[in-house]
């Protein structure tokens, strides 16, 4: 018997290239115009987008609704957050939400995420995905997905604390190294918990997070926004801090906007970036 295609409508805000385009994730693949593989810890879907707020997963409704949905984050409204901006009275951030709605936050693994997060520091998008990968394939287990294509689930802490030195340096992380190795020893060692930093404030997160060997509050608050889902994270790097020189020199209104802080980052990371390409003459 053929299988038969699940079809999903997505009416709130969901755009799958503003969201790999976002920066808060590596591990997803444009395989034709309208569909992405996206591999997340040992998860691997393709999805692709139909038109009319239509998409169509590739693994059955079941199993989407028992993870991907999750992961998606498709139980929040963003169009509801994206209503808290008042245009008359920021009218920058309304235009970059506007602009870059469909942007949404995933609900990631935050050991993947911290592993990344120290990955990415000092790096082009694509060195990223590409030290992901390879990191990936050292030490993570091989799976197949459905197109019967193989990938590599993200490897544990164990995985990674346990590489020699030389498979670690063959990832193409440089000084970065020591950093993944201590991530990983402290995860492993019990002695860095991150399922119960998701649900403690973010004062305290980002205590234990630059706690670790090579972490500083922007990787800890990516962490924070992307693997434990504290969603008034707001990290700060250096297109943020031409931002807030640029449309908030008096300072951004964080009481105004909370909890949705990191939401709205993310729409003002996305509008400078491209941006930035326009004025470049890059698509």
């Amino acid at each position: 018997m053929e299988k038969q295609e699940t079809i999903l409508h997505i009416s709130d805000d969901f755009d799958m290239d503003r969201i790999a385009e976002s920066g808060q994730c590596f591990r997803w693949e444009k395989t034709d115009p309208d569909t992405y593989r996206i591999i997340a810890g040992r998860a691997c879907l393709y999805m692709k987008a139909l038109g009319e707020d239509r998409y169509a997963p590739d693994c059955g409704r079941e199993i989407f609704e028992s993870f991907w949905q999750d992961y998606f984050d498709l139980g929040e409204n963003y169009g509801k957050v994206r209503s808290m901006i008042d245009p008359e009275k920021d009218p920058f951030l309304f235009r970059a939400a506007e602009a870059e709605k469909g942007i949404r936050i995933l609900r990631q693994d935050p050991w993947e995420m911290l592993i990344t997060f120290i990955i990415s520091q000092n790096r082009s998008i694509p060195a990223i995905r590409r030290s992901v990968e390879l990191l990936a394939k050292s030490c993570g287990e091989k799976m197949t997905d459905q197109r019967g294509r193989s990938y590599f689930a993200f490897p544990d802490p164990e995985a990674v604390a346990s590489l020699p030195e030389g498979e670690l340096k063959a990832c193409r992380l440089g000084y970065r190294c020591r950093y993944v190795k201590a991530a990983a020893e402290a995860v492993l060692k019990g002695e860095v918990d991150l399922p119960t930093l998701a649900g403690e404030d973010e004062k305290r997160t980002l205590e234990v997070l630059t706690g670790i060997l090579g972490v500083g509050v922007k990787v800890a608050s990516c962490v924070s926004l992307f693997g434990l889902h504290h969603t008034d994270a707001f990290p700060v790097d250096v297109w943020m801090k031409r931002i807030l020189e640029d449309h908030y020199p008096e300072g951004y209104p964080f009481e105004r906007y909370s909890p949705w802080n990191g939401v709205f980052q993310q729409y003002m990371f996305a509008f400078y970036r491209h941006l930035d390409r326009k004025k470049r003459g890059q698509t």
